[in-house]
C-alpha cells in the first residue's frame, strides 16, 4: 500500500487481518476480558474523509463505567499493578512501546481510517511518538522518589525533618479525543501507568 495514497482510497487497501479484525463489532476490555456493553448496545465508526462506516463498537454507558472502575480499583488494590515493583513496570510499560513499532504498519492504517489523516502522517509520526511515550516513561518507573526536608523548628533547631514519598492516587479516569487517538491515548497512559495508578480509558 502507498501510505501517501489518500485516506478515502485506503479503506479497500487495508491488510486481509486488518480488513477481518474491524469487520467484527470491538468489544470493550474490563478486567482483562473483551465484553460487549451491557445494554448490548453498539455504535457505528465513520471514516472522516468518506462517511464510510468502518466499525461497530461496543457503546458503554454508566453500568460499563461502573464495572470497569470496580475492576481498576481491584487492580489498584489487591492486583497484581499494586503488587508490582517500579522496575517490573517499567518493563512491561517499554514492552507496550517495543509491541506498537513491531504493528506500526497496521496501527497507522487504523490512525488514518479512524481520524481521516493520511497514511502516511499516521506512520511518520503518530504511531513512532506512541512508542516513544512508552519507552520514555517507562524508565521513569525507577525514578520517581522523595525528598527530605530540614524543618527549622524553633524548640529544636536542627534536630526535625520531614519527608514526601510521592504515591500513586488510584484510579485514574482518561478520556482520548478524534485527532490522534493512539498518540493521546499514549501520552494519558504512559504517564499514569508508569507512577502505579490504574485506568479507565474512554
Amino acid at each position: 500500500m502507498d501510505m501517501g495514497t489518500p485516506v478515502s482510497e485506503n479503506i479497500s487497501r487495508l491488510t486481509a487481518h486488518l480488513q477481518g479484525w474491524i469487520g467484527r463489532t470491538r468489544p470493550m476490555l474490563i478486567d482483562g476480558q473483551w465484553v460487549e456493553a451491557a445494554s448490548g448496545k453498539t455504535f457505528q465508526v465513520r471514516d472522516p474523509a468518506t462517511g464510510k462506516i468502518i466499525a461497530n463498537v461496543a457503546e458503554g454507558a454508566a453500568e460499563d463505567i461502573d464495572r470497569a472502575v470496580r475492576a481498576a480499583r481491584k487492580a489498584f488494590e489487591s492486583g497484581p499493578w499494586s503488587r508490582m515493583t517500579p522496575s517490573e513496570r517499567g518493563k512491561l510499560l517499554h514492552r507496550v512501546g517495543d509491541l506498537i513499532l513491531e504493528n506500526l504498519h497496521e496501527l497507522a492504517q487504523l490512525e488514518s481510517i479512524d481520524n481521516g489523516k493520511p497514511a502516511s502522517v499516521a506512520r511518520a509520526a503518530d504511531v513512532p511518538l506512541a512508542a516513544d511515550m512508552f519507552h520514555y516513561m517507562s524508565g521513569w518507573c525507577t525514578k520517581i522518589e522523595g525528598k527530605t526536608i530540614p524543618i527549622s523548628a524553633l524548640a529544636a533547631p536542627g534536630n526535625y525533618f520531614s519527608y514526601t514519598r510521592p504515591e500513586p492516587i488510584g484510579v485514574v479516569g482518561q478520556i482520548i479525543p478524534w485527532n490522534f487517538p493512539l498518540l493521546m491515548a499514549a501520552w494519558k497512559l504512559a504517564p499514569a501507568l508508569a507512577t502505579g495508578c490504574t485506568v479507565v480509558l474512554k
